[in-house]
């Protein structure tokens, strides 16, 4: 269940920075740059420091190579779905949301990788020592 919390989270964050519908803060901050700029500053730096906490995290628990593998497995997922007629790639905006799913998939195992390590082998990462 946190997994999938920590999944829910990352998937809000990428969705709130861009999704197809109008909903998103690349397009609220290009309409209202010139008369909210320190709003847009504001919100743009808070997405940025959420991006910062999820990519260290991911980056430290799984790494580059980690990153890849996920982000390979939901391909292959998304290609099981294509090839056995589940899933068609014609729509533009379930291809974007596909992306978004795929990224937040990334950065959401990433982020709760060190506690699925413990559940399955027992062992600690080193910065669980003082737990």
């Amino acid at each position: 269940m946190a997994l999938l919390i920590r999944w829910l989270f990352a998937f809000v964050l990428v969705a709130a920075t861009f999704n197809p519908t109008e909903w998103n803060f690349v397009r609220w901050a290009a309409a209202h740059y010139d008369d909210r700029l320190s709003l847009v500053v504001l919100l743009g730096l808070v997405l940025v420091v959420g991006y910062v906490i999820f990519l260290r995290a991911t980056l430290r628990s799984i790494g580059g190579f980690g990153m890849a593998l996920v982000l390979a497995l939901v391909a292959a997922l998304i290609w099981v779905l294509y090839d056995f007629g589940l899933l068609s790639l014609g729509n533009r905006d379930l291809n974007v949301w596909l992306g978004i799913f795929a990224l937040s998939a990334v950065l959401g195992i990433g982020l709760g990788w060190s506690f699925v390590r413990r559940a399955l082998s027992g062992q600690y990462d080193v910065d669980d020592a003082d737990e």
